[in-house]
């Protein structure tokens, strides 16, 4: 999937072009909320995007100390079948793997590990990004635990994992939507999603 970053502006056009339901966290969370970027696929449809809740992440070497707190909320359309296009093939179906895969990456765009030089990076990010991929692939296997988190008010199972630098969870709604979150300095276990049915609440 192509991404396309919506962050610098941060208008609600690209949210309001997707033809799926947008989800964040339940009106228990009281804190802010913003818009972050949307994914595109190569003939511009929206297939996916991300809404933030509570501190704005960034990317600093110092992750130790005051830390952000924070939890990314990822929207994935599910597609079971989704066609080419230019209509002579089909390509790779939309899953609760892709949302997990999706939160996974995000979580490392915001983590820098204390130990590694900057010039370090890109070639961390390469091979974490794979490491995601792989994790993804495999929702059953012993890095992943389950536990169970209400979506529009109904108890859903989510498959969950941490590591040193956040947690990633990944599930279904339910509406035709793939949830995959990411954050850290929250805990992942008292969240609540539901459907939204305004975004003037996360445009600041």
């Amino acid at each position: 999937m192509e991404t396309t970053s919506r962050s610098g502006a941060r208008t609600v056009d690209g949210y309001l072009l997707a033809p799926f339901p947008w989800y964040g966290l339940d009106e228990a969370f009281t804190g802010p909320r913003r818009l972050m970027q949307v994914g595109t696929a190569a003939d511009g449809a929206v297939e996916h995007g991300s809404l933030g809740h509570g501190d704005e992440p960034a990317v600093r070497a110092d992750m130790s100390a005051d830390r952000e707190r924070f939890a990314v909320v990822v929207s994935v359309a599910s597609n079971p079948d989704r066609r080419s296009p230019d209509g002579t093939g089909l390509l790779e179906a939309t899953s609760v793997s892709s949302a997990a895969w999706l939160a996974g990456v995000g979580l490392l765009s915001f983590t820098w590990p204390t130990q590694m030089d900057h010039s370090l990076r890109d070639d961390w990010l390469d091979q974490q990004t794979e490491t995601a991929w792989v994790l993804a692939d495999d929702l059953a296997g012993s890095d992943w635990s389950t536990l169970s988190l209400p979506v529009d008010g109904v108890p859903q199972p989510f498959h969950y994992r941490e590591s040193e630098f956040g947690w990633v969870l990944a599930g279904s709604t339910g509406q035709g939507v793939h949830l995959g979150a990411y954050g850290r300095g929250m805990s992942a276990y008292g969240l609540g999603f539901s459907m939204i049915k305004d975004l003037a609440a996360y445009e600041g």
